[in-house]
């Protein structure tokens, strides 16, 4: 039996894909958050509790579009095309609040407020944009003699509106939590208080998507409710309303850290998990899979390769890096 490099390489993409949305998610959620927090101070506290490490954290998304490039060549084309104005849209934001991420801390106190618009304004449309590609991903794409069928705003549906509003919610609260666990005093017990509303309705979100979801796509219906995806699947929303009330739980400790954080990371699997239940083995839904869209063994297999020998690194440096600048940042002051 020889090696499914296919389904390897799709657990490449997978393992990528949630790599960048937990790393980059907390980063996008900071700014997500930035107009609910008035003060200067506390501003900057946020920045700074991510200024060390978030430029690193979009790797994995080259990683992810690289990967696919390489191993998955039909998909990267049909997607791309489907979804050309949502990615630009992202990139246009994921550039925009990286200026302002460098221009804030630079600007003279006329322009101070500005940048901080610009920050939030970046972040917001950055999540929303990969809300929408979600979305659209999820709804499928028409292709016909291996190329994209459909129109230029197929991606704009209520559905994927809706997608782009629970990533932001969810991102909200990777950013709240890792403020939790990040900050101190008025700052983290200000964390606290946006972290519960935000949970719930981040589990109404999740509930309107598990509803929405069977309903408008009989396909994903008949992979949930068959075996033995019934049975995989049927732990995840127990766990997901396990899970939202431990969070609750946490928050109103007075001791609550680093439990806040890790059950929201916790609460995005579960979600993550649901998607690929839901989707297996497609890679451009409705119909085609990653075998249909893999590139010829020996392109696969070489590149494996080089991702083999590169991502052990990638782990390697970013684990490096939140290790040394790991701890409370405070108010006024940097790492201790």
């Amino acid at each position: 039996m020889g090696i499914d490099l296919p389904l390897i390489w799709a657990i490449i993409i997978g393992f990528g894909l949630m790599m960048y949305v937990i790393m980059d998610g907390f980063d996008l959620g900071i700014g997500i958050l930035f107009p609910f927090v008035g003060n200067r101070e506390d501003r900057d506290t946020m920045v700074n509790t991510v200024a060390p490490v978030w430029d690193g954290n979009e790797t994995w998304l080259v990683l992810g579009g690289a990967a696919m490039l390489a191993a998955f060549p039909l998909a990267y084309s049909v997607i791309l095309s489907a979804l050309y104005l949502p990615i630009i849209l992202m990139l246009a934001g994921l550039i925009w609040r990286g200026v302002a991420f460098e221009f804030r801390f630079k600007a003279d106190e006329a322009h101070r407020p500005f940048w901080d618009k610009a920050f939030a304004w970046g972040s917001y449309i950055a999540t929303f944009s990969q809300g929408l590609a979600l979305g659209s991903f999820i709804n499928g794409f028409q292709v016909a003699d291996g190329a994209y069928a459909g129109g230029a705003l197929d991606w704009l549906t209520p559905f994927s509106l809706f997608t782009g509003l629970g990533l932001i919610v969810s991102y909200a609260l990777l950013g709240s939590t890792w403020l939790v666990m990040k900050t101190e005093g008025t700052l983290q017990g200000r964390m606290k208080e946006l972290a519960r509303p935000v949970t719930i309705a981040l589990l109404a979100i999740i509930i309107v998507v598990s509803l929405w979801t069977p309903l408008a796509h009989p396909d994903v219906a008949k992979r949930w409710f068959s075996l033995p995806n019934m049975v995989l699947f049927a732990p995840v929303p127990i766990l997901v309303l396990l899970v939202t009330f431990a969070i609750i739980g946490t928050l109103r400790r007075e001791t609550a850290e680093a439990g806040p954080f890790a059950l929201a990371l916790f609460m995005l699997f579960l979600g993550y998990s649901g998607l690929v239940i839901s989707l297996w083995p497609n890679i451009i839904p409705p119909s085609i899979s990653i075998w249909h869209a893999a590139s010829p063994p020996e392109s696969m297999g070489f590149t494996l390769v080089g991702a083999l020998f590169i991502i052990p690194f990638i782990l390697a440096y970013t684990a490096w890096s939140y290790y040394v600048f790991r701890g409370k940042v405070k108010t006024g002051e940097g790492y201790h």
